[in-house]
């Protein structure tokens, strides 16, 4: 099954996106908590390569800085939008070692976002969006590390999580 790379919240907004996430996503389809996913699909068969990419990543960045301060129409679904200059080039940098391994939908860059609603009407989707943009506010944070999970079919098994303690700032 496929590899999944996700950058791993801080405790205080990951509570927040999987509040929201619990509220607003078909329980049905919730498979797994709120995240950011940076590959969708690595192959098995890199998966030691990409603890080792992933560790040594972790070990030479700081906590990468993010804002969420804006909605994302996922046209049937709704995310926070995250801006991150320093986690587009940490990816960019995973992107070019993992060259060769990445998917269509991992070969270029993401719309850096955490869903927490998909697979609804249109119409709920626009609700949700009219109905959070009133009180939706700026929040910044920085992400804490890295993670790489086992996509099973539904649900994921995590294989291991890196924290940010290098010097190299994005």
């Amino acid at each position: 099954m496929a590899l999944i790379v996700t950058a791993l919240l801080p405790p205080d907004i990951f509570a927040w996106a999987e509040g929201l996430r619990r509220a607003h996503f078909p329980p049905e389809r919730n498979l797994v908590p709120a995240h950011l996913t940076l590959f969708h699909a690595l192959p098995p068969s890199a998966e030691d390569e990409a603890r080792r990419l992933l560790a040594r990543t972790a070990r030479e960045w700081t906590p990468v800085a993010a804002s969420i301060s804006r909605l994302l129409d996922l046209g049937k679904g709704t995310a926070l939008a995250v801006d991150s200059a320093g986690m587009d080039a940490l990816r960019a940098d995973l992107a070019h070692h993992l060259h060769g391994l990445l998917s269509a939908q991992d070969d270029h860059p993401p719309r850096l976002h955490i869903t927490i609603q998909n697979k609804v009407a249109k119409d709920a989707a626009r609700a949700l969006q009219a109905e959070l943009g009133k009180t939706l506010r700026r929040r910044d944070f920085l992400f804490a590390g890295l993670a790489l999970h086992r996509y099973l079919g539904g649900p994921w098994a995590p294989l291991g999580m890196w924290s940010f303690s290098g010097k190299k700032r994005g």
